[in-house]
């Protein structure tokens, strides 16, 4: 699966999420800090990786910065994105069922890379809910704005 990934910064686990994107087979489309020719600061490269998702030029998206609030911020202004600041497994799990969140923001500060690895076994574990009232809600927000 081809999986947009942006950071602001070269910290943390910025590195880690390419690379273990790339173990679990998946193709990541690098931008901000981790790419060489990008504006780095997070809004920039939030929205770069998350107008991937929106455009169809990357199925998912996994969005870093500071905090992740910023990023997923940013992330989120992109029509047709649902980014989730997930800080934990369970996080993750639900954002994919309940919310079909298509961009995962992770924050460089709190994610260590034992977490990092929960969090991506629940993020591509996750199913959308098929549930009326959960589609329902996937729709609305869809039509928000």
């Amino acid at each position: 699966m081809r999986i947009a990934v942006s950071a602001d910064e070269r910290t943390g686990v910025a590195d880690a999420v390419v690379d273990e994107l790339r173990r679990r087979g998946h193709e990541p489309v690098v931008h901000g800090a981790l790419s060489e020719s990008e504006r780095d600061d997070w809004a920039w490269a939030s929205e770069a990786a998350a107008r991937d998702v929106a455009d169809g030029r990357a199925e998912q998206g996994i969005v870093c910065c500071w905090t992740g609030t910023g990023a997923s911020i940013a992330a989120n202004k992109v029509h047709g994105v649902r980014a989730a600041l997930c800080g934990d497994a369970e996080t993750a799990r639900g954002a994919r069922r309940w919310n079909d969140a298509n961009v995962l923001a992770l924050s460089l500060r709190t994610t260590s890379e034992p977490l990092l690895g929960e969090i991506l076994d629940a993020w591509f574990e996750g199913e959308p809910s098929a549930d009326s009232d959960d589609v329902a809600n996937i729709r609305h927000v869809g039509e928000i704005g």
